[in-house]
């Protein structure tokens, strides 16, 4: 059986409209910053990223007419109104980069896990060799010029040790226990998520045409604010540190460089995409206020997303995707 001709699963097609759709949107984004970037060695970057993705469009595009599907509008250059004055400083752009290539990466692992042609399977394990890549990249660089804050720093214990008490899930009662290795992962990462999410709709928010549009990333911004301030107590508490903020990365202008459309996208993308996160984070805790304050943060992304939803289908901005065949109607039309 050759492996290339078997027709696309639903999942498989789903892959493709995301990756898609994502990709387009974090191009036009890395369009913009590619000719504001002073930094030499952080343009070269971006000028890589941008022909990686050129690469993985084509590829992309060729998989779906093959199949019959439309290819998605996504985000083209009338979503790129190049502003006459920057929005975002060099460093910023470069952890912007960071942090989307991370998305990337679980991305791709997601769609290859779902795929079973061979020819989708290899196209993406590209992908994430492409992304794993520029990963190392921006970590480099980050590091190179000091910019990059790794997470906190254990001090090791004589021997491995048993949990002995019933204390170790107390986080309100008790005495309680310090954060474990295994938490500390996702709030840091969650932290960083969230960070960048306050800070794209502070950046955003500034150059925003439409009033319902300033009015949603100023929602966000409150949103992702108070998530911070939760994880970073939960954090200070225990004497560890936080990683800092990147408002003072946004310049004060208030020409747009984007549409409405690609910020408000993009605004959503980024608290959809941390229900995943926070998801593992709530997976993985084993403290009682740890798991509440998981199960609040899930609860009001969920509410900024509703919100989301509604304006964009409101502005006509969401594509939708692929639909199972509504076999009820194709019986009607008989």
């Amino acid at each position: 059986m050759d492996e290339n001709n078997l027709k696309l699963t639903s999942s498989e097609i789903g892959t493709l409209w995301g990756e898609y759709m994502n990709g387009t949107m974090t191009d036009v984004v890395n369009r913009y910053m590619v000719t504001i970037i002073e930094d030499e060695p952080i343009k070269a970057i971006f000028e890589s990223a941008i022909k990686t993705f050129g690469k993985q469009k084509k590829q992309i595009v060729t998989f779906i007419e093959k199949e019959g599907f439309p290819v998605p509008i996504g985000f083209t250059e009338s979503d790129l109104f190049n502003g006459k004055q920057r929005l975002f400083t060099d460093i910023f752009c470069l952890n912007y980069l960071h942090i989307m290539t991370l998305h990337g990466l679980l991305g791709h692992s997601t769609s290859f896990a779902v795929s079973v042609r061979k020819d989708l399977r290899e196209f993406y394990d590209s992908c994430d060799n492409d992304a794993k890549k520029m990963y190392h990249q921006t970590i480099e660089l980050l590091l190179e010029k000091g910019n990059f804050q790794r997470d906190p720093l254990f001090y090791p214990a004589k021997n491995p040790e048993y949990v002995s008490s019933q204390d170790f899930t107390d986080g309100f009662f008790g005495k309680g226990r310090k954060l474990t290795a295994t938490e500390i992962i996702s709030i840091s990462l969650n932290l960083k998520k969230s960070i960048m999410a306050k800070t794209l709709s502070i950046a955003f928010g500034q150059v925003a045409q439409t009033k319902e549009v300033r009015k949603f990333l100023t929602d966000s911004q409150n949103t992702a604010d108070g998530q911070i301030k939760t994880f970073s107590k939960i954090m200070q508490t225990d004497n560890l540190p936080v990683p800092k903020s990147w408002e003072t990365e946004v310049t004060t202008s208030t020409d747009s460089p984007f549409s409405d459309k690609l910020m408000l996208y993009h605004i959503g993308f980024l608290f959809q995409a941390a229900q995943n996160y926070h998801g593992t984070g709530l997976a993985s805790a084993m403290r009682t206020d740890l798991v509440a304050a998981y199960e609040g943060t899930i609860l009001k992304n969920l509410m900024v997303t509703k919100k989301w939803f509604n304006l964009m289908v409101q502005n006509k901005w969401l594509e939708q995707p692929p639909l199972a065949p509504n076999r009820k109607e194709i019986a009607e039309e008989v």
